[in-house]
């Protein structure tokens, strides 16, 4: 007989509704085999014991959320994050599938080969899903159709130096190889959109304080993000069946070059992250680079302006953008904006930072759902398995109480090195357990993780 596990609820979500239903899974193979709408349908289940029936009441079943934007750094730089601790922060927070960035670990994932050794180095480790995307870097465009035939998602490449000396940037030269290489492809190109096109002079301006917030941001500012993107738009229009994405958008001043380039047909999708939807330039502290990414958490206008592109589908979805490193890197003692690393860690809070936010809006949690787990499965080509509860998906599902309040504390964060702006933020939603494949992988009330084992897959 079939192993199988039922799962129900008053407030299940599908077809974009809350809805009473039912949903069986097979344990075999990890997929949902049937959905029934409505009221509970035990008789159909008859042959499944009580201990394989997972009531949810009144609480929600939303789908895993898919963050098709984190950095894992294994191998190489594991001591900043490794599969281990970043897939189970992941799952403490509904996400059941991640897609790791390219960078920053050693080596990159710019040839089949360094995605092997990447791929080494994450069996056995991961709590949740994991899929890979691959980086376009100066000379490597051979490597990208060998890179797609061996499953990466897509690609991600910087038009400004990445911070680290074996991910350097792109020139337009470049882009039009890797472009010219992938434009008959099914891929996608992500690009870290900042460009500086400014001409840098030999004087020595009076220094400014680099333990004030507003020092970081004046060194980074909206026009990077609007240079880089008219860039991006104008080489989209010479390749416009090639998918490009732009990620972590955080200028709302570039808003208008999108929105254009989408009116006009391209097939071109954005995202934005937490923190940006979270957080603005003046909340931030003297000296707390804990509070530091690139590009920068901009003014309270400009994350409204944001918030107003999300909702009407300028912006696409939201990820993470999770970016850790060892605290020596992030200044704390100096309290150095501009010598510390750019990079904010958010895995197991994004859920709750959006429905946050997003309920002072008067938004439903269908909407919010919508942008995680829908947007960013399609947004990673995943849509065919990923992001919704139905037959023939994986049964990825969390049960999840959208009124409970927490305070994030260092205690209840789950990745590595425990250092994020959020910490003290009193935060509404909860995930109370994660699914993957139909098998728990976290469970709130019974210490997270304590007697479970991780079961992930690379995808």
């Amino acid at each position: 007989m079939v192993s199988r596990r039922i799962f129900r609820g008053n407030r299940v979500l599908l077809d974009n509704r809350l809805q009473p239903a039912t949903i069986a899974v097979d344990l075999t193979t990890g997929r949902i085999t049937h959905v029934h709408r409505g009221a509970q349908d035990r008789q159909a289940f008859a042959d499944v014991e009580d201990a394989n029936w997972i009531d949810a009441g009144d609480r929600v079943i939303l789908p895993g959320l898919v963050d098709a934007h984190v950095h894992l750094n294994e191998p190489g730089r594991t001591d900043w994050e490794g599969f281990w601790t970043g897939t189970r922060a992941a799952a403490s927070g509904g996400v059941t599938t991640v897609v790791d960035m390219p960078l920053n670990s050693i080596p990159p994932t710019t040839t089949v080969a360094n995605l092997e050794e990447k791929r080494n180095a994450a069996r056995g480790q991961c709590w949740t899903d994991v899929a890979f995307w691959g980086g376009v870097i100066p000379g490597n465009q051979s490597h990208l159709k060998p890179l797609i035939d061996a499953g990466v998602r897509g690609f991600k490449c910087f038009l400004i130096e990445s911070g680290v000396e074996e991910f350097p940037c792109v020139t337009e030269n470049d882009l039009q190889s890797a472009m010219e290489e992938l434009k008959n492809t099914s891929t996608v190109l992500c690009f870290h959109a900042e460009l500086d096109r400014s001409v840098h002079t030999s004087g020595s301006p009076e220094p400014a304080d680099p333990t004030l917030y507003s020092t970081f941001l004046e060194s980074r500012p909206q026009q990077l993000e609007i240079d880089a993107i008219s860039l991006i738009t104008t080489l989209h229009r010479k390749y416009p069946a090639l998918r490009l994405h732009i990620v972590h958008l955080s200028a709302a001043l570039a808003l208008p070059l999108i929105r254009a380039a989408k009116t006009s047909g391209l097939p071109l999708t954005v995202e934005t992250c937490f923190h940006y939807l979270s957080l603005s330039a003046a909340q931030i502290p003297r000296g707390r680079p804990e509070f530091k990414c690139c590009p920068p958490i901009r003014e309270e206008g400009n994350r409204e302006e944001l918030w107003e592109a999300l909702a009407d589908g300028t912006i696409d979805c939201v990820v993470s953008d999770h970016s850790p490193c060892v605290a020596s890197l992030k200044r704390m003692d100096e309290g150095d904006f501009m010598g510390a690393w750019g990079g904010i860690s958010t895995l197991g809070l994004g859920l709750s930072l959006l429905w946050t936010e997003g309920s002072r809006r008067g938004l439903e949690i269908e909407r919010v759902a919508e942008w995680v787990c829908a947007k960013t499965a399609r947004h990673a080509g995943l849509e065919h398995r990923k992001g919704h509860l139905k037959v023939g998906y994986d049964a990825d599902l969390i049960i999840w109480d959208p009124k409970v309040e927490f305070e994030v504390t260092k205690e209840l964060l789950n990745f590595k090195n425990k250092m994020t702006p959020y910490e003290g933020l009193t935060l509404r939603g909860r995930v109370e357990k994660t699914y993957l494949g139909g098998t728990l992988i976290y469970d709130h009330f019974a210490g997270g993780f304590e007697g479970l084992i991780p079961s992930g897959k690379l995808l």
